[in-house]
């Protein structure tokens, strides 16, 4: 009976968890700002997850799946990383390896200039999405990147649907104030000193 109840389990496991293993990871991705973290992160939940399997109530697999990996990163990120210590320079790296390493373009080759200003454009985003406070940040990354609605968000973060839009409202006022009103400072520097 009980290799059973694994194989049982293990089924259970490949069709709820395995699926949404590319969204755990870019959850966790985003909330470590490292590759090697976010894996430590998803290879965490998915113990939790295998092991609480039996506790699934098959409502909502993304959502069930999120949530675990999102109590694993910040379990992770306590025992991990100072509390004080703030993320930036880890995603200022990762977003330099995502600037440099563009994806090629369906239409014509782009210029060398059109890709410097997507490339910059990107860096500039997630360089204001990473400047975003922890929840705000979280709950922009679930709705835009990750496509969760309103009741997953909530499901997932523990917070009421109207927190949920409030969050995502006020992030996404903050990434537009940021990145629409400001021009790049280091581009701009290097512009005049460039003329002169």
């Amino acid at each position: 009976m009980g290799s059973l109840s694994t194989e049982d389990d293990q089924a259970r496991f490949r069709s709820v968890v395995l699926p949404h293993l590319a969204q755990a990871y870019a959850l966790a991705r985003w909330l470590t700002g490292d590759r090697a973290d976010a894996e430590d992160v998803v290879q965490e939940a998915c113990l939790r997850a295998f092991r609480g399997i039996g506790g699934f109530a098959g409502v909502n697999a993304r959502a069930w799946l999120l949530t675990i990996v999102r109590h694993a990163a910040y379990t992770w990120l306590g025992k991990n990383r100072s509390s004080a210590l703030v993320m930036v320079d880890e995603l200022e790296a990762v977003e330099r390896r995502q600037a440099s390493g563009g994806t090629p373009s369906e239409a014509a080759p782009e210029t060398p200039e059109a890709a410097l200003i997507a490339k910059t454009d990107a860096a500039r985003l997630e360089a204001a999405i990473a400047e975003l406070p922890v929840p705000f940040r979280e709950t922009l990354v679930l709705r835009d990147v990750q496509g969760l609605d309103y009741r997953e968000i909530a499901e997932v973060t523990k917070v009421p649907i109207g927190t949920v839009m409030s969050r995502l409202a006020r992030a996404r006022r903050r990434l537009i104030a940021d990145i629409g009103t400001d021009a790049p400072k280091n581009v701009s520097r290097n512009a005049s000193k460039d003329e002169s």
